[in-house]
């Protein structure tokens, strides 16, 4: 399997030491950070732009940060934002720069130069599932019946994704059928420029199947467009209980899209001791469940350490996939 984030686990001296706070009247703003300049390296109404402006107003709204502000600077897929960052690493000590998965995908496949090594790992903070959809009338009524046909014939069924190939929806539809026993070099890959045009691929019969983010499946799914077959979490999400995991049906996989945060290179202990303890408070305020249920977005908090451990062991798992498929020598 490509990888899975576990849950957060919030020490209990810090719930305690929260509680403690609010019990004596304290507000939380009196241990608020002062500014934080989020970077989002992509235009706005994305995902790591909806990231970045949901984290920010649950940290505003709750008072954890005194002063929140956000710059969209789009560019080679991701690398403009970290060069920038790099290169103003020693006046961008409030700046936080959100990234996901795809800056481990297209570090190995060379979109950029740099790598999240050359950045400071602040922590993991949301999630979101692969989900595979068809369309509302499509034949395909549960995953298997169209794992059954990709292992007989996998040129009968066409995988639409909004990225290009190699790109995250690719290799999530190749781990599936990999899992389910077939060659994950055959996955007819239909790589569209976005979401939308997948879409419009899938439900003009052009696709069977859809590669997507589960919270985006769940979206067309309440609109009638599509049905649900499977997705990559390890359990069944409450937001739709209906849907079965790859791993209930007998597919060893799982993957999650984290999204999470990052500082310039060489950015102090002390500071990212500070960032990380705001982000874990933030779980605990209303004003992030608001957030968070807006989104859809599974939580999950890998702090410093062990986002880099979870960094490097994610980099070599989508390494070797990426070296089966042929995108990597």
């Amino acid at each position: 399997m490509i990888s899975s984030l576990l849950s957060r686990k919030r020490p209990a001296f810090l719930a305690a030491t929260l509680a403690g706070c609010l019990t004596a009247g304290a507000s939380l703003s009196a241990q608020a950070v002062d500014s934080v300049h989020f970077l989002i390296p992509g235009g706005a109404g994305g995902g790591w732009d909806g990231t970045a402006r949901g984290t920010g107003e649950a940290l505003s709204k709750s008072g954890l940060v005194d002063s929140v502000s956000y710059e969209n600077m789009s560019g080679g897929g991701g690398g403009k934002a970290i060069a920038h960052l790099i290169e103003v690493a020693d006046q961008a000590e409030d700046t936080l720069m959100v990234n996901s998965t795809p800056i481990v995908i297209r570090s190995l496949s060379k979109v950029f130069p740099q790598s999240f090594r050359d950045l400071t790992p602040v922590a993991a903070t949301i999630g979101d599932f692969g989900a595979f959809v068809v369309a509302a009338d499509s034949k395909y009524q549960s995953f298997e019946q169209l794992v059954a046909d990709y292992l007989d014939n996998p040129r009968s069924v066409g995988v639409a994704g909004g990225s290009a190939r190699g790109s995250m929806d690719h290799l999530v539809a190749a781990m599936a059928f990999k899992a389910a026993g077939g060659d994950p070099v055959r996955v007819k890959y239909l790589a569209y420029d976005a979401g939308g045009k997948a879409m419009a691929g899938l439900l003009s019969g052009e696709a069977q199947v859809l590669s997507t983010g589960f919270s985006e499946a769940l979206a067309l799914a309440e609109a009638g467009e599509v049905r649900i077959l499977a997705m990559t979490g390890d359990e069944r999400s409450a937001a739709a209980p209906e849907v079965p995991t790859l791993k209930e049906l007998g597919y060893d996989a799982s993957f999650v899209n984290w999204r999470g945060f990052f500082g310039a290179p060489g950015l102090a202990d002390a500071k990212v001791a500070e960032y990380t303890e705001m982000l874990e408070k933030m779980y605990d305020t209303p004003e992030w469940e608001t957030v968070r249920s807006r989104y859809g977005w599974t939580e999950i908090f890998k702090p410093d350490a062990q986002f880099v451990a979870f960094l490097e062991q994610q980099e070599k798992e989508v390494g070797e996939l990426m070296r089966e498929l042929g995108f990597l020598k």
